[in-house]
């Protein structure tokens, strides 16, 4: 009991707690929380950026001027990554990994990779505006990042209309 205990301790690394990162976004005074419902509206156009349809039914997001953070979970291979991204104007301000908890793929916290997102705007089919690197042994991170930021991209405009 004590080794299955300890393999799955290992495995989840927090490296920036939610709290903090909204913190730093919102340099300490960070805004009241909103929420985006994901109705039958909106539903197709996430089920098309997630490729499956087992997303959260409302997502919390944090907005000021026209800067929002957004903090969401993707499964990589088989457990969620928990991650940050800020967009402002439409464009991807920043990228962070908070909690990671599979046991391979976790350079995509580094910042040689999650620079890359940096800049991206969404164009048409919901696509991002740059294309991405890949990691070798991390191709499931990399592409559950990569849909975050699609996602966060997407729903900054339907926050945004305009």
């Amino acid at each position: 009991m004590l080794c299955l205990w300890r393999t799955t301790a290992i495995a989840e690394q927090v490296y920036l707690a939610p709290k903090d990162f909204l913190a730093q976004v919102f340099a300490g005074a960070v805004p009241d929380p909103k929420v985006v419902w994901v109705t039958k509206n909106l539903r197709a156009d996430t089920n098309a950026i997630m490729t499956h349809s087992k997303g959260p039914r409302r997502i919390r997001y944090w907005t000021r001027d026209t800067r929002s953070a957004w903090i969401l979970e993707e499964i990589g291979k088989v457990k969620p990554i928990t991650t940050g991204i800020v967009i402002d104007n439409g464009f991807i301000e920043r990228i962070t990994v908070l909690v990671y908890r599979e046991s391979r793929g976790w350079e995509v916290r580094h910042s040689f990779f999650t620079d890359q997102f940096i800049g991206a705007q969404l164009v048409e089919n919901h696509q991002l505006s740059r294309s991405i690197d890949g990691i070798s042994g991390a191709t499931l991170s990399v592409s559950a990042l990569t849909r975050l930021s699609r996602l966060a991209l997407y729903l900054h405009e339907t926050i945004n209309p305009g």
